[in-house]
């Protein structure tokens, strides 16, 4: 019975890529930012190699456990969706679009008719600053605040109170409908809050509506073997549902590791494929070091108890999507990085992988163990 435990550390780069100057993201690096802090603490993930990965020295003096290294982005972007998309062997070379002056007056008016109700914001603006700026006007009119961000998405912010969570889901797939052709964005995503004027806070209840992958995954690999695929948080907003056989939502990285515990815990064929998001949202775009080591900590102690339930056959990878550096002020948004891979198993020597050409490694190598047919993008690394 192999098992595969495929573990998103969403945002958690390891230093910038050589392209990083044509992001605007020279210098930024996502571990080096958070090792700053007094709560970073990871014994675990620097037993698997992290810092030998990651190239730092004077944090590499145990001979690592796992099978380490770092991979390079092929595609056209630093976004969620491209940088899963290339994990599971699908790499895009033109970047999704994103709209830096805002969305175009025919796309607001044809939402603005869908939903029935008018547009504040749309422009690129943080998460939190969109809702303490436009909140009280949105629960005055009921507009939605519509707004962007250097990645390619189109946000939709509403209070609970004036629109029913179910009713901002239907607005993001009347808007996923309007958003095809040259205006497809990576995704539209749902942002509700709660609270009052000057204390509005975001809730654990945000829904992500990808594009739909334009070609086959490892997803569609795995289950297409007859194997089990199962996504827990948000990989199946990801994929669309595409090649997934159960999906396990989360509110967010506690969550997560308890169904990945549980995951280790029970009998299946195939893959589990985990993304642990706080990481990203609630400390890299935020801008929070000690949030984001916090964070980190708690997983590495996490994986410090999971490490030796893991089965003969089974295989842990442990990596990430891209950058969301919290110590680069220049902007708030992910940054263009390395992502660590750190591939840990009783049948998997500890060896040095090297570095990758691609992130889609990690799906050829999961497809490799597996046995499944596999057409996507990468080489195996083991």
């Amino acid at each position: 019975m192999k098992r595969i435990f495929l573990v998103v550390l969403d945002s958690f780069g390891i230093g910038e890529l050589p392209d990083a100057a044509a992001f605007g993201d020279v210098g930024a690096n996502t571990l080096k930012s958070i090792m700053t802090s007094p709560h970073f603490v990871a014994p675990s993930l620097t037993r698997m190699g992290l810092f030998h990965a990651a190239g730092i020295a004077d944090k590499s003096a145990l001979a690592p456990i796992a099978a380490y290294g770092k991979c390079a982005e092929r595609s056209a972007g630093k976004d969620t969706t491209i940088g899963h998309w290339e994990l599971c062997g699908l790499v895009s070379p033109s970047p999704m679009p994103v709209y830096p002056n805002g969305f175009p007056k025919e796309i607001i008016e044809e939402f603005s008719r869908e939903t029935g109700r008018g547009v504040l914001c749309n422009a690129p603006f943080s998460g939190t600053a969109v809702i303490a700026k436009y909140g009280k006007e949105h629960e005055e009119t009921g507009n939605l605040i519509v707004y962007t961000s250097a990645d390619s998405v189109f946000q939709i912010a509403a209070h609970e109170d004036v629109v029913p969570i179910e009713q901002l889901y239907e607005y993001c797939r009347a808007a996923r409908r309007i958003l095809t052709g040259k205006h497809a964005v990576g995704r539209v995503i749902a942002r509700p809050f709660v609270g009052c004027e000057g204390n509005y806070t975001r809730t654990d209840r945000r829904r992500d509506f990808s594009v739909e992958p334009p070609a086959p995954t490892l997803l569609d690999a795995v289950s297409g073997a007859g194997l089990s695929c199962i996504a827990v948080g948000k990989i199946s907003d990801i994929f669309c549902g595409r090649g997934i056989t159960e999906s396990i939502p989360t509110h967010g990285n506690v969550e997560g590791m308890q169904l990945l515990a549980s995951l280790v815990a029970r009998d299946f064929s195939g893959l589990a494929f985990v993304n642990l998001v706080d990481f990203d949202m609630h400390y890299g775009h935020r801008r929070d070091i000690d949030g984001y080591a916090r964070a980190i900590s708690e997983f590495d102690a996490f994986l410090a108890k999971l490490l030796p339930c893991l089965r003969d056959e089974d295989l842990l990878i442990v990596t990430a999507d891209h950058g969301c550096d919290p110590g680069y002020l220049k902007t708030t948004d992910h940054t263009r990085e390395y992502i660590p891979v750190l591939a840990f198993g009783k049948g998997i020597a500890p060896r040095l992988i090297g570095t990758r050409d691609s992130f889609a490694d990690v799906g050829a190598t999961v497809a490799a163990v597996l046995d499944v047919p596999y057409q996507g993008a990468g080489k195996s690394f083991l």
